[in-house]
């Protein structure tokens, strides 16, 4: 079963290591592939619940504002782990604004890059996948988090997709 945009009542939101040129392209590839509306974030614009958002290439992807007024920003400030955009300075910023309410799945890469944002995931509540080593083409950004200690499950890439729509669906099962 896929999961279905209208099933999920919180924004989606993707680091890509990619260049600015390749990120549109990533937001269209998922456009075209599924039934989700992804784009590359705005500076300023809302979060909206069952769309995705994915970091443009050379700008981190942070969050902003209160309550209902939640914005994305994006972030022209010194790479983190070598990388702009950053999967911990994305992560670091929805603990802040979503606490135990952030769920976070990290997949092949290289460096260890969500790695200290995983810990604050967990630390606050929230949850943690990792795609597992024999499916990953470079097991460094999982690796990382695994050996942090701060993945609750650690999957191959096929029963990935499964267990996020479990989880984004509402299912306790996963």
């Amino acid at each position: 079963d896929k999961l279905s945009p209208a099933q999920v009542t919180v924004p989606v939101l993707i680091v890509q290591h990619m260049p600015a040129s390749f990120t549109s392209i990533l937001a269209e590839h998922i456009r075209r592939s599924t039934q989700w509306n992804a784009q590359e974030a705005v500076a300023g614009e809302k979060l909206t619940p069952g769309e995705i958002r994915i970091a443009p290439g050379g700008h981190h992807l942070v969050l902003a504002g209160k309550g209902l007024n939640r914005t994305l920003e994006l972030s022209d400030e010194a790479p983190v782990n070598f990388c702009r955009p950053s999967a911990d300075v994305l992560f670091l910023s929805a603990v802040e604004h979503f606490g135990s309410g952030v769920f976070a799945v990290i997949l092949t890469g290289m460096g260890h890059d969500g790695a200290q944002g995983g810990q604050a995931i967990k630390a606050a509540g929230g949850r943690v996948f990792a795609q597992d080593k024999e499916t990953s083409v470079v097991w460094g950004m999982p690796g990382a988090a695994v050996a942090a200690g701060v993945v609750d499950k650690v999957l191959p890439l096929p029963e990935l997709g499964p267990a996020v729509s479990m989880v984004m669906g509402g299912s306790s099962r996963c």
